[in-house]
């Protein structure tokens, strides 16, 4: 079973779920105005402003911040500082210069300001884009109704909603007619719970779904309407501490970043004060040997490699833009490269928006229109919130032909009474007029429809329903579910009364089934096979049936002959689902915090994970993720949250960003590694020199100016091109090859390097 205990619930929530209205009128200071401007001011200041933290990752501060500081940045300007501090330290017989500490300054503010302007244009791109996903709520303030933005919202507010409204806030309900809500999106589960007014009973609620007389952030409103006090915003709200989940996590990217910068800081550790002992003793000048072990440090760290990493990812996030890509966070383009393991949600992602009317039939699953006329009438009538599989049905009227047939339908069978979905009985009926009969027509559940039905027709004739119908029934229903499809029952009865009431409910006709298919994306299939080919496995991970998922599976080409339930995960010990994640492929039934638990999981795993999503139960995995990824239509939150946006529904553009994620990670390793290695050969080169040499061959702005010349070449790397066989498997961003990788080449430059030190000294310079 799904979990549903996201987070503790806001003490305020809990105390005024179990109190009166009267002392939450009292408590908040409510009128039946609403708040005043002054009130709203006040509430903002004490209870905080309706949005989660993500939003304070997108701020200017944010990403200027996120531009300047990072480990490569970090160990230049370390190095920056100390080499100001020694040019101001009168230290004699060794010349100063300040061009040093100006040059690594110098590049800093470069590529900082090379990739702050890269991430303001992503964030101006996505920024224009949100503004067609604004949403506002229906708010009394100051005795008026007036639509405002839900991040205006404050403890408090007053507010409505009806169906299909999505609630900004946890909100302790005053008034609730027919009130259904979906919490899918905060426990996974599809449950569709009905809400009232009434004070709760018990004080050991702590489930989400034991509070009948609360409504919380994020939750949808399926039908009915309902008005309700903000009890708790941003943060505060069940839904609040999502934007947490990021605290404290490093990207894959910081991670190799890190790694690399340690790599480079144990050959500091080890060659400085290997270098400063050495030319102290050969030289006696121990002032001046602490000065050269520092511009050994310095010319040891690739200058301009913050600015070089920064426009290969730039290169990248501009070539991603052209093709309808937004990629809110550069390092993402990384994250593609490396990506070993892409977890995807099922529907809206591997599947389409809509869902398809496949089949009308009979008891034996022979096409009859009569099924289609009954189901059409009953959702033509459907006074509710149309859901899916209503809009499906009604789309027949589109057929060639069809158009006519219906619009007599609606003429011939006026509505007479209509008995609204009830998500405990999972069917919907109406009654419409037939002469001097009526027609009482049901469809719904399969399993709720047939307890109601006490005969069943078949080519016109009627027929007792006995145990071989029950059977025959459970077969062609299972048969076409293990198909991946949705299956609906349609049943009838005549009556003469002209209402409906609850003693009707029963000896109904059943006459057949809708059979509804959310259908594979025609891009699905094929972007899997280009994802296998580049080796990333898919991974499903989706809070729907197993059933209907495995058929997805079995259509697209993924792996199922392991699957896993939300259920059997909660079951199993934390090293149990350490194997068993990497051994399956699909994960049915699944909360959101099931979700992101996997991707968690095969991150401490060593893999590199993408998650694309579109939902808001899909939220947690993408925060979670290294390269978080959605579309356009998602929900606005999901969106804030992804690093990359496609903007065209189309699974093949993960195949371009992960080929050209894995050309940004191929030069961004070339210069990283012949720089390094370089550098390293070149300093070796000068420390054996020194200790030979009755002087110091080279001052530390003469490595810098020498690395400075060499990294300005290294410009181009992020226009280069890249071997074919670098495409081929996704490769670890980190500084684990690093190090054996400058033991091998730059003792090789060295000897050059050494060679040309002893003909100098010992052939030309005594020729001069």
């Amino acid at each position: 079973m799904a979990n549903n205990r996201l987070r503790s619930i806001h003490s305020r929530v809990v105390k005024y779920a179990h109190s009166g209205l009267s002392a939450l009128y009292k408590d908040l200071s409510i009128s039946f105005r609403g708040y005043t401007k002054e009130q709203v001011t006040e509430s903002r200041e004490k209870y905080g402003e309706n949005h989660i933290g993500k939003k304070s990752m997108d701020s200017i501060w944010f990403r200027l911040r996120r531009a300047f500081i990072n480990p490569f940045s970090v160990v230049l300007f370390v190095l920056a500082c100390v080499s100001l501090i020694t040019d101001i330290v009168p230290i004699t017989g060794y010349s100063k210069n300040f061009a040093a500490c100006f040059i690594i300054l110098g590049m800093l503010i470069l590529s900082g300001t090379v990739r702050f302007v890269q991430e303001m244009r992503s964030k101006k791109a996505i920024d224009n884009f949100s503004k067609f996903i604004y949403t506002t709520v229906k708010t009394k303030r100051d005795g008026h109704w007036q639509e405002i933005p839900a991040e205006e919202l404050v403890v408090g507010d007053r507010i409505s909603f009806h169906a299909g409204d999505r609630i900004p806030a946890d909100v302790r309900l005053i008034r609730a007619d027919d009130l259904f809500v979906s919490q899918s999106m905060l426990t996974g589960e599809s449950e569709i719970l009905e809400k009232d007014t009434e004070v709760l009973s018990s004080s050991k609620n702590t489930k989400i779904s034991d509070y009948s007389n609360t409504v919380f952030a994020g939750s949808a409103v399926i039908g009915g309407t309902g008005e309700g006090i903000v009890l708790a915003v941003g943060k505060d709200t069940v839904y609040g501490d999502l934007g947490t989940i990021s605290q404290g996590k490093n990207s894959g990217f910081d991670k190799g970043a890190n790694s690399i910068s340690w790599v480079l800081i144990r050959f500091m550790v080890v060659l400085v004060p290997l270098v400063f002992i050495t030319c102290g003793i050969t030289k006696g000048n121990w002032g001046s040997a602490f000065l050269f072990s520092l511009s050994v440090a310095v010319g040891l760290t690739p200058e301009m490699l913050p600015m070089v990493i920064n426009a290969c990812l730039a290169k990248g996030s501009a070539v991603m833009g052209k093709k309808n890509t937004i990629v809110k966070n550069i390092n993402a383009m990384q994250g593609f490269g490396s990506m070993d393991v892409l977890c995807v949600d099922k529907t809206g992602t591997l599947t389409g928006d809509k869902i398809i009317l496949e089949y009308y039939m009979d008891l034996l699953g022979n096409e009859d229109s009569r099924v289609l006329d009954f189901a059409y009438l009953n959702s033509y009538y459907h006074s509710g919130v149309q859901n899916h599989l209503d809009q499906a049905v009604l789309k027949v009227k589109e057929m060639p032909g069809k158009k006519e047939h219906f619009e007599k339908l609606n003429t011939m069978y006026p509505i007479a009474d209509e008995q609204p979905f009830d998500y405990e009985k999972k069917f919907s009926g109406v009654l419409v007029e037939d002469g001097k009969e009526n027609l009482f027509i049901i469809k719904g559940s399969v399993e709720e429809v047939f307890k109601r039905c006490s005969y069943a027709e078949y080519k016109g004739k009627i027929y007792d329903i006995d145990e071989n119908s029950i059977s025959s029934v459970n077969e062609i229903v299972d048969e076409m579910q293990d198909d991946g499809m949705k299956v609906i029952a349609v049943a009838y009865k005549k009556q003469s009364s002209q209402r409906i009431s609850g003693k009707d409910n029963k000896d109904f006709i059943l006459i057949g089934y809708l059979a509804f298919f959310d259908a594979p994306k025609k891009s699905a299939c094929e972007a899997v096979e280009k994802l296998k080919k580049l080796r990333v496995p898919i991974k499903v991970l989706t809070g729907d049936n197993k059933k209907v998922t495995l058929s997805v599976c079995r259509r697209l080409g993924i792996p199922y002959d392991k699957v896993l339930t939300g259920e059997d995960i909660d079951t199993m010990s934390s090293d149990e689902l350490i194997i068993s994640v990497e051994k399956t492929s699909v994960f049915t039934e699944l909360s959101p915090k099931q979700k992101a638990k996997i991707v968690k999981v095969l991150q401490e795993n060593g893999h590199t994970v993408g998650f694309l999503g579109d939902g808001m139960n899909d939220l947690p995995a993408i925060i979670q993720s290294d390269v978080g990824i959605s579309a356009e239509g998602a929900a606005e939150t999901v969106q804030e949250a992804a690093d990359v946006i496609l903007l065209k529904k189309d699974l093949n553009v993960l195949e371009e960003g992960i080929l050209e994620g894995r050309k940004v990670f191929a030069n961004m390793s070339k210069y990283i590694r012949i720089t390094a290695s370089s550098n390293f050969g070149n300093i070796f080169a000068i420390v054996v020199a020194g200790v030979f040499l009755p002087f110091f061959p080279m001052a530390a702005v003469q490595l810098l100016l020498l690395n400075l010349l060499y990294d300005v070449i290294c410009l181009i790397l992020p226009w280069d091109n890249v071997d074919e066989d670098i495409y081929d498997y996704p490769r670890p961003w980190s500084g684990k090859t690093l190090g054996r990788f400058m033991r091998f080449f730059g003792p090789i430059s060295s000897v050059f390097d050494i060679a040309t030190f002893f003909f100098l000294f010992f052939v030309f310079c005594p020729m001069v």
